[in-house]
């Protein structure tokens, strides 16, 4: 075993040979969405994207299914299926089987199986002091659906949200390999928030992270949530738990809470030298992507420190 869960990564991996190890991973949830056929696309994006941050290409998924028996009719359950189907042809890996049960509240995801190079293994306690920090989504998931839900999301958010999340994170690892080989270190923005993961990822390396809070990108409408106070209760856990390891230059408010936001199929959040800047850039310009620069590590005690670019 080359990776285990003793670092909190992405996924688990596996050497087979001098040049091959497998990489695994396994992620479900409820529906995020109304659309049956959006939701399982989004269950499979979410699903792969574990495999892209470890620097692995997926092979095969199994699916997993959990649907109430008398709830859903066969033709939404099939619509569930096809979306994740189609996510999964597009990322090149072959869906081998799966299992479903009888559950109250539908569910959907996939284990999914991939191969890396052991010696070219993304991992999110590699970071070193001068490397600079990127992200290839924007956040604010977690108060977009919960909106959503509420019935009070106008639908450019709903839409903005909907398409980033059914967008996978395949062709940003593209870029990332096209412009430095490996990243420093890597992750996604997932269910602890980008606090929660560069705190980890912090921790890890053994360095502290500055995130600057004006650079990271928000949804449509996320803010406008944010201000109203409008966080699901995972996002306020999220704060709660990784408060503690963040240095602020005042007291919390709402763009705080909203960097804790449980985010659902997030971007890449990895770290690069300062002098792979313009060709990151690059890289994924050529190739119609997002890229944000939204800090920089730095030596010292393990913690995220929040600033502004005014700062410096």
């Amino acid at each position: 075993m080359l990776v285990g869960n003793e670092t909190h990564d992405d996924a688990g991996v596996f050497r087979l040979t001098d040049d091959m190890a497998l990489v695994q991973t396994v992620d479900f949830f409820t529906p995020v969405v109304d659309d049956p056929r959006l939701f399982g696309r989004i269950a499979a994006v979410n699903s792969l994207s574990d495999i892209y941050a470890m620097g692995g290409t997926p092979l095969t998924a199994l699916n997993l299914l959990a649907t109430p028996a008398d709830g859903l009719s066969p033709e939404v359950v099939s619509e569930m299926l096809a979306g994740g189907q189609e996510t999964m042809d597009q990322a090149r890996t072959s869906i081998i089987g799966g299992h479903s049960i009888d559950d109250p509240e539908p569910k959907m995801g996939y284990a999914v199986t991939g191969l890396v190079h052991p010696m070219h293994i993304w991992r999110n306690d590699t970071a070193k002091a001068g490397e600079l920090v990127f992200l290839t989504k924007p956040i604010g998931t977690g108060l977009i659906i919960k909106a959503i839900k509420d019935g009070t999301a106008d639908q450019a958010t709903a839409e903005a949200a909907q398409t980033m999340m059914a967008t996978l994170n395949g062709p940003a690892q593209e870029a990332i390999r096209a412009a430095v080989g490996d990243p420093g270190a890597c992750t996604d923005v997932t269910g602890f928030g980008l606090l929660g993961h560069l705190w980890e990822l912090a921790a890890g390396s053994g360095v502290r992270a500055e995130l600057y809070r004006d650079r990271v990108p928000v949804l449509p409408g996320a803010r406008e949530l944010a201000e109203q106070k409008a966080f699901p209760r995972g996002s306020l856990r999220n704060w709660e738990f990784v408060q503690e390891h963040v240095d602020l230059d005042g007291p919390p408010g709402f763009m705080e809470w909203l960097l804790a936001d449980a985010v659902t199929s997030g971007g890449l959040l990895f770290t690069a030298p300062t002098e792979s800047r313009e060709s990151l850039e690059t890289a994924f310009r050529q190739r119609g992507l997002d890229l944000w620069e939204i800090g920089r590590i730095a030596p010292g005690e393990p913690s995220v420190e929040l600033r502004s670019l005014s700062m410096g």
